[in-house]
């Protein structure tokens, strides 16, 4: 369903009950902080439950803020229901800090898919480190009857 006339509030609404209803954002903490048609800002507040053995943030939580940053800037560019069709990542820094912050937009925009890039900073004391940057294909999800 396009959202052509909803605000800024509400389109940022939409994302925040989207968000809620994913499970393991909710597990991690994952908070929506911006949404606009191809644009995403996704924080994640680092805690001992998402770091591995040399305290670095998992690699996997990484990606997981990469991917769902993403998906967010395809889905409300494509305004339709969306998967993530494929993404790369890649690791610049070990991230050691008090919050990931995943900032994507649209590259690209088709009828049924759009390509996306994504940088993910962490943030620490206010200042904010590039840790991994990430590209991805978000695919249109096939109509209901198909």
């Amino acid at each position: 369903m396009k959202n052509a006339m909803i605000s800024a509030e509400a389109f940022l609404a939409m994302g925040r009950e989207i968000l809620a209803k994913q499970p393991f954002s909710v597990l991690i903490g994952a908070e929506l902080a911006a949404l606009s048609p191809g644009r995403c800002e996704l924080h994640v507040p680092i805690s001992d439950s998402v770091r591995q053995q040399h305290g670095f943030v998992h690699g996997g939580v990484l990606s997981y803020a990469a991917d769902n940053a993403l998906t967010y800037a395809g889905g409300s560019a494509l305004q339709v229901p969306v998967v993530t069709s494929e993404f790369k990542i890649n690791y610049v820094r070990p991230a050691v800090g008090e919050r990931l912050i995943a900032r994507a937009e649209t590259i690209h925009v088709g009828k049924t898919q759009a390509v996306c890039r994504c940088d993910v900073f962490v943030s620490q004391g206010g200042e904010e480190k590039l840790c991994a940057v990430a590209q991805g294909t978000i695919a249109a999800l096939p109509a209901k009857d198909d």
